[in-house]
């Protein structure tokens, strides 16, 4: 049996428990038993649709350290052996502590410190060199983008088809849009330019039935929230807008010509190793600077230029196999 620990809400998004999903399906697929361990029922909704159990703490998801007893109980009484935490708001106490009653692997992007667990995932695209200042001789490092954790529909996912102008176009903002991103970008992009302009809100948008009022007169504007099925949508685009989460990933792996900006320090790193590397463009930050203008500059590069957007799509590929998740389940099942 392998033991989750993660959560969501509208603060967090949906991220964490996202990519924890991905990877208990592959463990399912490998015949492990999963069980989800939550603070709250924030999740319970969507691990219920994939069919996973969960046991709920009724713990505060921002305090970690003084879940420790009511986990530690809850260890003992179900025998856990081995647990997978993901979340930001681990401490080296609680790390410490729960490495004591168990084998423990943690998904970081963060090197906040030194994570005193049984093995670390970290599969940024700058993971192999995140950690060097670090003295990880008891941990068992994996790092990379082959441990990027995707669901098994991108998994050998086929050349991307490139087509002679970007007329189908999609625009992803994770799961809250905090910074109203997806209203900005429709504003000031050329609508009419477009074929088909799919925008995807995540579960905690707040703005949803608005945006759907707002441009329901336009036929080419189509407005989805929390898709089961997002792989379908992004393989029908030709480019795409995306915050600097695991959503790049995804679009890697599909290949999707990409532009991308940052809503959080932690994916920093992400996006601008992603430009530096010369695989998807970083317009900037958006709590520093007016990034909506640097997005239609490059929207407007790649509209029409078949060679860029090969280019770009051949290198995301490459970078991703999209079966990272099924080696984080080989990871959990031999630990």
């Amino acid at each position: 049996m392998i033991y989750i620990r993660t959560d969501m809400n509208d603060i967090i998004a949906t991220g964490h428990v996202m990519r924890c999903l991905a990877i208990a399906e592959a463990a399912r697929a490998q015949g492990e038993d999963i069980m989800f361990l939550l603070a709250d029922p924030q999740a319970c909704s969507l691990l219920d649709k994939h069919g996973f159990p969960y046991t709920i703490l009724h713990t505060c998801w921002d305090d970690m350290d003084s879940e420790l007893p009511i986990i530690g109980k809850v260890i003992e009484e179900q025998r856990i052996e081995k647990i997978l935490v993901d979340s930001y708001q681990v401490t080296p106490n609680y790390l410490n502590a729960l490495t004591q009653m168990v084998k423990t692997l943690y998904i970081d992007d963060l090197n906040a410190f030194e994570y005193p667990v049984n093995a670390l995932v970290c599969y940024a695209n700058y993971g192999k060199t995140f950690y060097q200042n670090r003295n990880y001789q008891r941990t068992n490092l994996f790092l990379g983008t082959q441990y990027v954790p995707l669901r098994r529909n991108f998994e050998r996912c086929g050349k991307k088809q490139i087509n002679p102008s970007a007329e189908n176009l999609i625009l992803l903002s994770g799961g809250t849009d905090k910074y109203n991103m997806l209203e900005c970008l429709l504003e000031s992009i050329e609508i009419k330019k477009y074929k088909d302009i799919q925008v995807i809100c995540g579960v905690y948008y707040p703005k949803y039935d608005y945006i759907c009022g707002k441009y329901s007169g336009h036929q080419n504007i189509h407005v989805y929230k929390a898709v089961q099925d997002i792989e379908k949508h992004m393989e029908h685009a030709d480019l795409a807008v995306a915050a600097g989460g695991t959503t790049l990933y995804e679009l890697c792996a599909l290949g999707v010509p990409t532009i991308a900006y940052a809503i959080a320090d932690n994916q920093l790193d992400n996006v601008k190793t992603f430009h530096k590397d010369g695989i998807i463009d970083y317009a900037g930050d958006v709590r520093e600077e007016n990034v909506v203008g640097k997005i239609n500059s490059l929207l407007n590069l790649y509209y029409g230029n078949c060679k860029l957007r090969q280019q770009k799509s051949e290198k995301m590929q490459g970078l991703v196999d999209g079966k990272g998740a099924w080696r984080i389940a080989e990871i959990l099942s031999q630990m």
